[in-house]
């Protein structure tokens, strides 16, 4: 039987998921790096310990042809997925709820969402089959799966639905020994969130400066996860800037 571990990260061109690609090659794992643009996913292969370990594969989440040829690509290559990091999401500024475009309302649906819907459909139909069969599925889900920010109705109503679908896929993949868990950040210190170190919207209506942690957190958690064995599961977890306005927010 091959020792090989292989992993799928979303994402993987930038912030978290590259942080968390990295991490998991450094681990040992393949790693397919699943993103929009090449150039992006070549530049974290070019990063990694051993980019030997790094397979950039172009990917559009919200397009069920594409997610299927980075599963079948992967799937063709070693024979087997058992880590998918299903971490690609967007967010929009904050905007009022009346002034949020259909179109905009949209995007954010289709990568936060059905891409994450895709990928784990994707994933499961391989996990069932292979031999040893099962695997592990790790969504990223975020702060906002359970207390929004202000202003962020699109981001909020999908990072909540992101836990309806790791709930029902821990309960629908426990017969064919699949694990899956959800991981919920706040603050890690990416481009993303860059402008929390110059003051963001409070509940309050106020301006504040809000404290981020070292993304390498998050990256060893993701970590921790997928090493794990079948038998045990972290169903969520919550990584997090200890000071930041979570625990009492709003």
């Amino acid at each position: 039987m091959s020792t090989e571990r292989i992993a799928i990260v979303t994402g993987a061109g930038s912030g978290i998921g590259r942080h968390c690609a990295l991490a998991l090659i450094k681990d040992g794992f393949h790693v397919a790096l699943a993103g929009r643009r090449v150039d992006k996913l070549e530049e974290t292969a070019a990063l990694a310990d051993n980019s030997a370990l790094a397979i950039p594969v172009a990917t559009d989440v919200t397009q069920p042809e594409s997610v299927d040829n980075l599963f079948d690509t992967i799937k063709d290559k070693f024979g087997r997925v058992d880590v998918l990091f299903n971490n690609a999401g967007i967010a929009l500024p904050a905007t009022d709820v009346e002034d949020i475009s259909f179109e905009k309302w949209n995007e954010v649906v289709a990568v936060n969402l059905t891409g994450m819907f895709l990928c784990i459909q994707a994933a499961t139909r391989i996990m069932k089959r292979q031999d040893p069969m099962g695997g592990r599925i790790i969504n990223n889900g975020s702060i906002s799966a359970y207390m929004p920010r202000p202003k962020s109705i699109a981001y909020t109503a999908t990072k909540h639905a992101v836990t309806g679908l790791t709930r029902s896929t821990s309960l629908d993949g426990r017969e064919f020994n699949i694990a899956c868990g959800q991981i919920d950040i706040g603050n890690a210190d990416t481009n993303m969130v860059a402008a929390m170190k110059k003051g963001v919207l409070q509940a309050n209506g106020s301006t504040a400066v809000e404290p981020t942690m070292d993304i390498q957190n998050v990256a060893d958690a993701v970590v921790y996860m997928a090493n794990l064995p079948l038998a045990a599961n972290v169903q969520f977890m919550t990584v997090m800037a200890s000071s930041m306005p979570y625990i009492g927010r709003g």
